[in-house]
């Protein structure tokens, strides 16, 4: 239970105190369940959880038709009040994450953030007029990996492919875990979503990998290579080109790779030039959202 906790104790931490003693009320439910907290400038507070949606009314019951009840609605003073504290109330500090749509907070949790893009050259330099926040909750889940190691063999290559929050991150990162204790594995954590570092300090159990932190995933991907010639490289949501090639690269080591991907379909562009790389002898696809974990398919590619 505790480890269950941990995300969602993170996540209501960056609310205003009349939103998060609101939800408190609700911990022993939606610290199970709940894996999105939405805010929306002058609609009512979401929650979107493995057992559907849920609003919260006036009175702070949890409800699910936020139009018949009268719902609890989010000011734009909840909304700069919670931007802010994601931005350890300095926002400069974070303009890349924020620029790239998301934060990374406590506990490996994301705040996505969505409001009216600021452009110089064609790139996006800032963003103002915050609208909208989701602050996607992480679990850790110490041996949901197990099913799926009985089925795949990790040093072939394994490539995990779902919609966002069907559990790719929590699967990857247990799986990592696990194969840290037989093999050296190195863990590409750009975000910090996997380790949930502060300080070097991992809150999450990673087991015995070598854990990059912040870099690139191609350029950690080549700093793992050489300087600690893994077994097993981890990575999270890979998709760009220079990661590919890093891929390539890489399997001239000997390096095996367990990796998630966004996609339903081997016919998509990003996963289909992944599985272009050679890389990769498994294709996992999870289930949609409400099954977050749930393994729908694996495809023996070689």
């Amino acid at each position: 239970m505790e480890c269950e906790n941990k995300g969602w104790t993170a996540a209501i931490s960056q609310l205003p105190r009349r939103l998060s003693a609101a939800l408190e009320k609700h911990t022993q439910t939606l610290s199970q369940t709940c894996y999105e907290i939405i805010l929306r400038v002058n609609r009512p507070l979401t929650l979107e959880t493995s057992l559907g949606r849920y609003y919260l009314s006036d009175n702070g019951c949890l409800v699910s038709d936020s139009l018949s009840q009268k719902t609890l609605i989010i000011t734009r003073d909840d909304i700069q009040s919670t931007y802010l504290k994601l931005c350890s109330y300095s926002v400069y500090s974070f303009q890349r994450e924020i620029n790239n749509g998301y934060i990374t907070i406590g506990e490996g949790c994301r705040a996505g953030i969505c409001g009216t893009a600021v452009m110089t050259d064609g790139k996006i330099t800032s963003v103002k007029h915050i609208s909208s926040i989701n602050i996607r909750i992480a679990r850790e889940r110490v041996g949901c990996s197990d099913e799926l190691l009985k089925r795949v063999d990790p040093l072939k290559g394994v490539l995990i492919c779902g919609a966002p929050s069907s559990g790719k991150t929590t699967i990857l990162r247990d799986m990592a875990r696990a194969l840290s204790f037989h093999n050296k594995v190195s863990l590409i954590d750009e975000r910090s979503e996997l380790s949930a570092s502060v300080d070097g300090c991992f809150q999450n159990d990673i087991g015995l990998c070598d854990v990059y932190v912040g870099y690139p995933k191609d350029q950690a991907i080549l700093q793992a290579i050489r300087g600690m010639s893994p077994d097993i490289i981890a990575c999270d949501e890979l998709g760009g080109e220079k990661e590919s090639e890093a891929i390539r690269y890489a399997l001239f080591s000997g390096a095996a790779f367990i990796a998630t991907v966004h996609g339903v379909s081997a016919e998509r562009k990003i996963v289909k030039g992944l599985l272009d790389t050679g890389a990769f002898s498994y294709l996992v696809t999870l289930s949609q959202r409400r099954n977050p974990g749930q393994i729908e398919e694996i495809q023996c590619l070689s």
